[in-house]
């Protein structure tokens, strides 16, 4: 299964929006299985004449007879998931950078975000797109969408504790930095971002070791450089979130890609 992870053309989606991938329905009938790995976006997927079944770890995915377009949210993927297609289908994913989604809809939490994303019109601009045959005219229609729900919010607070999850500083310390409580940090944490602190920052320094130069580093090098506190503790997290040793990782899955996928 062939497909290109798109970065935003347009400037004001390219601060809030990751990227964006299509896949189209062929006559290639070949199943396919992957494992996906721990992120902290806000995952937005649309797919066209499916049935879905899906538990905690995998989804799967068939083509049905009934005409329908069913919408899927993910906002908090903190362990690995097997995801399994039985055919190829129509499927628009988009990828939302941490509270970037908050900018395009009325919600003040994230829990409130799933039904706005469904009454927002999303679902029949969606149902446009797979209609229409040219990629480019498809990318001019998602993007002309989302800036017409486009509405600058005031996060300058849950923009400060983002920031500071990325440094040295303990929680503790970035809780008196923003002049609030340690208890207060990890409520704005699971209230924006969908997680306690802790967790968001193991998976963003996950993440972060992906995105590095990986290959011509050793564990010890990528520890220190992403916040760990040794090597034992990149080893432990990477099996925690990836079910496997990080060497064997990077020999088997392609880290150059926007997508980071294991065919299995």
């Amino acid at each position: 299964m062939k497909l290109t992870f798109y970065q935003p053309t347009h400037p004001l989606l390219k601060k809030y929006i990751e990227g964006y991938y299509f896949i189209e329905k062929d006559n290639m009938d070949k199943p396919v299985r992957y494992l996906t790995f721990p992120d902290n976006y806000f995952i937005v997927s649309v797919c066209q004449n499916v049935s879905i079944a899906q538990d905690k770890g995998w989804i799967e995915i068939y083509r049905s007879l009934e005409e329908n377009l069913i919408i899927d949210f993910v906002f908090r993927c903190s362990v690995p998931t097997e995801i399994f297609y039985q055919q190829s289908v129509n499927e628009l994913t988009l990828y939302f950078k941490p509270l970037g989604i908050y900018h395009f809809f009325e919600a003040d939490d994230c829990e409130a975000l799933e039904e706005n994303i469904h009454l927002s019109g999303f679902k029949e601009i969606s149902n446009a797109i797979f209609n229409e045959p040219n990629r480019k005219k498809q990318i001019e229609m998602l993007e002309d969408y989302w800036l017409s729900k486009f509405q600058q919010k005031d996060l300058a607070l849950a923009y400060s504790i983002l920031n500071d999850f990325e440094t040295e500083l303990s929680i503790e310390e970035i809780a008196v930095k923003n002049n609030i409580t340690r208890q207060y940090v990890n409520k704005i944490s699971k209230r924006y971002l969908a997680k306690p602190a802790s967790e968001f920052r193991k998976i963003q320094r996950f993440r972060n070791v992906l995105i590095s130069n990986k290959k011509v580093k050793n564990l010890t090098e990528l520890s220190y450089e992403h916040l760990f506190y040794d090597q034992s503790h990149l080893i432990k997290d990477f099996k925690e979130l990836t079910k496997i040793n990080p060497r064997k990782f990077f020999d088997n899955v392609d880290i150059e890609q926007n997508n980071i996928w294991l065919f299995i």
